[in-house]
């Protein structure tokens, strides 16, 4: 059998210079609010992952089939149809996204928003923080 390969790692590329190259101006600009609050949420300086996540932090994981690797704790992805949220689920989870707005996604899977105005700053922010503790009770979480 062949053994699976992580297809998204930290690479060295500039988060602005991928962020600049955003043809949607909206979605850029949310970019840029998304980079300010994932920073002020999470403490970390952003790092690409892959051509297209902005990811903070990182954890190394190992799963009981033995597949392990590496993955930013949270980030985000400026996608041309939506912007994609990467967070853990933690218990209240669900609440939290009902006060959010308007998005899809979000209780086990990635968390999609179309732009950030139709969404609680506030409450994205309290989802961040409230994954990285979740996080951090079952893997080592570090800064990227």
């Amino acid at each position: 059998m062949a053994k699976y390969k992580t297809k998204t790692k930290v690479t060295a590329a500039s988060v602005n210079d991928f962020i600049a190259s955003i043809d949607n101006d909206t979605r850029q600009a949310d970019a840029k609010a998304l980079m300010r609050i994932f920073k002020e949420a999470t403490g970390w300086k952003p790092c690409m992952w892959g051509p297209t996540i902005i990811g903070f932090g990182a954890y190394h994981y190992k799963y009981e089939s033995g597949h392990s690797g590496s993955i930013c704790a949270a980030g985000f992805s400026p996608r041309k149809a939506n912007l994609a949220i990467y967070v853990a689920d933690f218990p209240g989870k669900e609440a939290l996204l009902k006060k959010l707005g308007k998005h899809k996604g979000g209780v086990k899977q990635c968390l999609y928003i179309n732009k950030l105005e139709d969404v609680q700053i506030d409450c994205l922010m309290e989802i961040i923080k409230r994954s990285l503790v979740e996080l951090r009770k079952t893997w080592p979480v570090t800064a990227s």
